[in-house]
């Protein structure tokens, strides 16, 4: 392994570490974009958030798009595997993308699993497991996450301004 690719393992693993437990939003923004996650405008981020990925990763596998809320103590899992286990050879790893769309409000204690999108104006209701994309306006809970309810939103002017 090449040593940048070490330095940018342990920039990357120090940097997430440092962001659960930062006291000051601005300051766990900017620690997850330098650990190259796409983070838009006027997000939020909570405390203790957890984010699962491969860390040898450089592309961006989480990108979290303006006006976005996350509650504290969310997990993002990215990648996941059985480690030593020998039903690794069966299961392989899980590894995927997380999007989560403009304007969504991920719940407390909530977990997003890997090749997920949560949609425009989506709600994860707390503590939910989300495995499959949440359409754009949809409310979503439990485990796994369901439907509840689909939100009314009139027109809006100047949408995506």
């Amino acid at each position: 392994m090449l040593m940048m690719d070490v330095f940018f393992m342990v920039k990357r693993k120090a940097f997430k570490w440092l962001a659960k437990s930062m006291p000051a939003n601005s300051l766990r923004i900017w620690l997850l974009r330098r650990s190259n996650y796409k983070i838009g405008r006027d997000v939020y981020v909570g405390e203790e958030i957890i984010i699962i990925d491969d860390l040898k990763e450089r592309s961006q596998t989480l990108i979290i798009e303006d006006r976005v809320a996350i509650s504290p103590r969310v997990t993002l899992v990215m990648h996941s595997a059985p480690n030593w286990s020998r039903i690794r050879n069966i299961t392989g790893d899980k590894k995927g993308k997380i999007t989560i769309k403009q304007d969504a409000w991920i719940g407390t204690g909530s977990v997003i699993l890997p090749n997920v999108e949560i949609g425009e104006g989506a709600i994860v209701g707390a503590n939910s497991v989300v495995t499959n994309d949440v359409p754009d306006y949809t409310v979503v809970g439990g485990i796994p996450a369901k439907k509840i309810k689909t939100l009314d939103v009139p027109e809006r002017k100047g949408h995506g301004d």
